[in-house]
């Protein structure tokens, strides 16, 4: 499958999802003015890789340094495609970046571990 970039503008991350090496890396903000536009064809794409991965060992970077309402739902998609494959026998870990001083980014990678259990999940604190 081939990879999928898309550069970060001034209200949407950088993707860049390198699907024959398993590593999809999203960073950067998100607050798109229709964030359904944005992320509806990243999550098609994530979607048929994901159909495509047997056991696979999948490592996703998220650093956002802000993300709006919108982009939140999107991405709650996101991590819900990413918990099904690990739940079908896919290994799949998370590495959560944010700012060590950030406590909104920090407590959304807390409710994603809750919430999404099969995810081997990964907190990582960034100093500036």
């Amino acid at each position: 499958m081939e990879p999928m970039f898309i550069a970060a503008s001034p209200t949407s991350p950088e993707i860049d999802f390198r699907f024959a090496q398993h590593t999809l890396s999203i960073k950067g903000e998100s607050y798109p003015e229709n964030a359904a536009a944005f992320y509806g064809p990243v999550i098609a794409r994530v979607q048929a890789y994901l159909d495509s991965c047997d056991e696979a060992e999948i490592t996703v970077h998220v650093s956002l340094a802000y993300f709006n309402s919108s982009s939140t739902k999107m991405l709650f998609t996101f991590f819900d495609a990413l918990n099904k494959a690990a739940l079908a026998g896919n290994q799949v870990r998370l590495n959560w970046y944010h700012d060590e001083d950030d406590d909104t980014i920090l407590e959304f990678g807390q409710e994603l571990r809750d919430d999404f259990g099969a995810l081997d999940f990964h907190d990582h604190a960034v100093s500036n």
